[in-house]
């Protein structure tokens, strides 16, 4: 009896044993797998607290790190609708036709560019715009829908909106707050078309009186008024949801060549360039601007056998690692004379991207338009473009995109009779009439 007795006596903390045993074995393989999930140190231990907050007995719970939405957006494209974004392309007629549908539905262009004979009128215009976006719809990306609206010469609206003034003109104000209203009024017509993206303003010095493609598309022939009508304006733009993409850089303002016809020599040195043409696209740079146009423009001193728009020292050298641009890089129109009576469309846009432009505008001809995404594509099946580098372009282009909440959602129309009286006023109001 006794003996029983003693055993029962001696079993009760070896059966309490185990099970202490037991259940601290269960929670150590928990809290190990705890801890090699979220790469949690080892020497962590229960006093430590981690982001602010006592460990206690969640010390082992892991905090998520913050997505990247672009990286996200990025990662879930094929390589084909990432070289879709590497384009704005133009379009033949006034209506939607099979060759822009082949464009946007199997060539998954990132972008469209209006022309003065792509709009008829205000109805016709928001139609298109609106059948566009429609026609994006199972793209992953929403449409660049872009413009040239300068203002003066350089216009793309219809007849119904009464005429702003060219650049020229408000410079001559001397008032940074008239570019700012220019700037304002533009975008509010663009917006009200459903449009996102403008090529403005011009942040040339008009510093050739024989210029014969700038003149008074430029504020001035001074940097100084230049770079602060420019910012005005961009600021003006941006306000209404319009990115602005200031252009042609490194400066077009002396050429004494239209580069739509030919390829102009511009002889300038460095020392010359930082005194002049770079003035306003630095304080642009400075002012945060998220797009800029390289120009068709050869220029010996910084690179004798290629033209800036695909000139590795003008842009990957000059305009992002001395001037410090980090958005988006977009060329002048490939289909322009400087180009196509020089080089092959498809090199050209090649060596673009590998020089460190993100966007390759071809304004006109469906089978250069073809013939410019084909060669990319072979670029990168080649991998004579990286995908690290197709990749880090097509970031660029998605955070521009996301940063201007883009959408291809339809528009329902400017205010044309509203929108003519705030031009009227301003006109007024600067003596611009």
């Amino acid at each position: 009896m006794r003996d029983r007795w003693l055993n029962r006596y001696l079993a009760i903390p070896l059966l309490a044993t185990f099970i202490l045993i037991a259940g601290c074995g269960a929670g150590g393989a928990a809290n190990s797998g705890a801890i090699n999930g979220a790469n949690t140190p080892a020497d962590k231990t229960e006093g430590d607290s981690t982001n602010g907050q006592s460990s206690g007995g969640n010390a082992n719970l892991s905090i998520p790190e913050p997505t990247d939405p672009v990286q996200e957006q990025l990662a879930a494209l094929s390589t084909a609708e990432k070289i879709g974004q590497l384009f704005i392309v133009g379009m033949d007629g006034t209506e939607s036709n099979e060759p822009i549908r082949e464009l946007l539905q199997k060539r998954h262009v990132g972008g469209i560019i209006l022309y003065k004979n792509n709009i008829v009128n205000t109805e016709q215009a928001v139609g298109l715009l609106n059948k566009l976006k429609q026609e994006n719809k199972h793209n992953p990306v929403p449409l660049f829908l872009s413009v040239d609206e300068e203002g003066g010469r350089v216009s793309r609206m219809p007849a119904e909106l009464v005429k702003l003034p060219a650049a020229g003109k408000i410079g001559a104000t001397k008032d940074s707050k008239a570019a700012e209203n220019l700037g304002e009024l533009i975008g509010a017509e663009l917006t009200g078309f459903g449009l996102n993206m403008d090529f403005a303003p011009v942040l040339d010095v008009n510093s050739n009186p024989d210029n014969p493609v700038i003149g008074d598309r430029s504020f001035s022939d001074s940097a100084d008024v230049v770079s602060q009508m420019g910012l005005a304006e961009m600021k003006g733009l941006s306000g209404q949801g319009i990115i602005p993409v200031v252009k042609h850089f490194p400066g077009h303002g002396d050429t004494s060549v239209d580069s739509h016809l030919g390829l102009p020599v511009v002889e300038h040195d460095m020392e010359r360039l930082r005194e002049l043409e770079l003035v306003p696209f630095q304080a642009a740079i400075d002012a945060g601007a998220d797009v800029v146009m390289v120009a068709h423009l050869l220029m010996p001193h910084l690179d004798p056998d290629r033209p800036a728009s695909f000139s590795k020292a003008v842009i990957q050298d000059l305009l992002r690692d001395e001037l410090g641009f980090k958005g988006v890089v977009i060329s002048d129109d490939m289909t322009m004379g400087a180009i196509s009576e020089h080089y092959p469309i498809g090199e050209a846009a090649v060596q673009f991207i590998l020089a460190g432009g993100n966007i390759v505008l071809v304004g006109h001809e469906i089978e250069k338009e073809k013939a410019a995404i084909q060669a990319i594509t072979e670029a990168v099946e080649q991998g004579t473009i990286p995908m690290d580098v197709l990749d880090q372009r097509v970031y660029e282009v998605l955070s521009l995109k996301q940063k201007f909440k883009l959408s291809d959602d339809s528009a329902k129309g400017p205010n044309v009779k509203e929108l003519n009286q705030r031009i009227t006023q301003f006109l007024t109001e600067y003596k611009l009439k």
